[in-house]
């Protein structure tokens, strides 16, 4: 109600509208301390019109080409739009890349240059960590998966570290990760169905290379896939990173998701990535129902709208009613 009418008037997008129901929200909560997800790029995203005391950029992926350019490069710029002069930054981006953040003349530490981390796997359990950075060195656990997992935990730890948090608080918080729809576990009806929203190229190599180690551990190579996505994502790019890991295909589609491809769509796609068998679904619970009994371990991604509608019935939880509005 307080949002809804300077929204109108100035004909604000939904991604401005709910970052300003996030500013008011934490402003009457109190919060000491806000993080605010970049919505797309960053230089004209909504939540740049706030001045950070930190600022992070993990990588940069080739999505959303359309609007924020079609090279590293370009992305990198818009992305570097968040950085202010003089202020604390902390980054993972690739060292060819560091150069344009530098011209922002931030405070910028960068992974490999100015801050490194060791990381050693524990399989199901997570990572260990030892970051060693201009402050010293630290040891922590993170649960997450995926040694992308690792890397972004660092980046956090190394962002907490500067912005004067204690390392009994980093290491606490760092083992108390959770990160819904990101290689997350979730146990359903005697078997494990692993969540991700992998929707782009990057991002489904980045889980494809996490699954890996893992499948070593349960002695197999494949396992079933649920999978539905957003229409306009690079979906053959997708599906060349996960067709190698899937011993079948069970497509279906977000339903609350105006923005979802069909799943007939996406069979062929699958068939050229030489997945033999696909079943086509019609809905998230629909290709539940198709997982066999049989198979303790399926992996469910390809978008986070699809997740949204899939964790509720894995959990057991009340699901969405409304369409989304994006």
């Amino acid at each position: 109600e307080r949002v809804r009418l300077p929204a109108e008037e100035t004909e604000a997008s939904f991604f401005e509208v709910v970052t300003a129901l996030g500013c008011l929200l934490f402003a009457e909560a109190g919060a000491e301390w806000a993080v605010m997800e970049v919505g797309l790029g960053g230089r004209l995203d909504a939540t740049n019109a706030l001045d950070p005391v930190l600022s992070i950029l993990t990588n940069v992926a080739l999505d959303h080409t359309a609007i924020l350019g079609d090279t590293p490069e370009q992305i990198a710029q818009e992305k570097a739009g968040i950085l202010r002069p003089g202020r604390p930054a902390v980054t993972a981006l690739a060292p060819e890349l560091l150069g344009i953040l530098d011209s922002e003349r931030a405070d910028l530490w960068a992974l490999g240059r100015d801050w490194r981390v060791q990381v050693r796997p524990l399989g199901w359990a997570g990572h260990d960590l030892t970051v060693t950075c201009p402050l010293g060195s630290l040891t922590l656990q993170t649960p997450l998966l995926g040694e992308h997992g690792a890397h972004n935990a660092a980046v956090a730890a190394v962002a907490a570290w500067r912005l004067g948090l204690s390392e009994e608080a980093i290491r606490e918080g760092a083992a108390q990760t959770r990160w819904p729809g990101r290689l997350e576990v979730v146990n359903w009806a005697g078997r494990r169905v692993l969540l991700d929203g992998a929707h782009n190229p990057v991002g489904a190599q980045a889980l494809a290379e996490a699954l890996r180690p893992l499948l070593v551990l349960e002695g197999r190579e494949r396992l079933p896939l649920i999978f539905g996505a957003a229409e306009d994502k690079d979906l053959s790019g997708v599906v060349a990173a996960l067709a190698p890991l899937a011993s079948e295909v069970i497509l279906t589609r977000a339903e609350l998701s105006p923005r979802a491809a069909h799943p007939e769509h996406l069979a062929p796609l699958f068939r050229q990535a030489g997945v033999e068998r696909i079943t086509v679904t019609a809905g998230p619970a629909e290709a539940l129902a198709a997982l066999s009994p049989s198979e303790p371990l399926a992996l469910a991604c390809g978008s986070l709208y699809l997740l949204g509608e899939l964790r509720p019935l894995l959990l057991g939880e009340a699901s969405e009613s409304h369409e989304r509005w994006q």
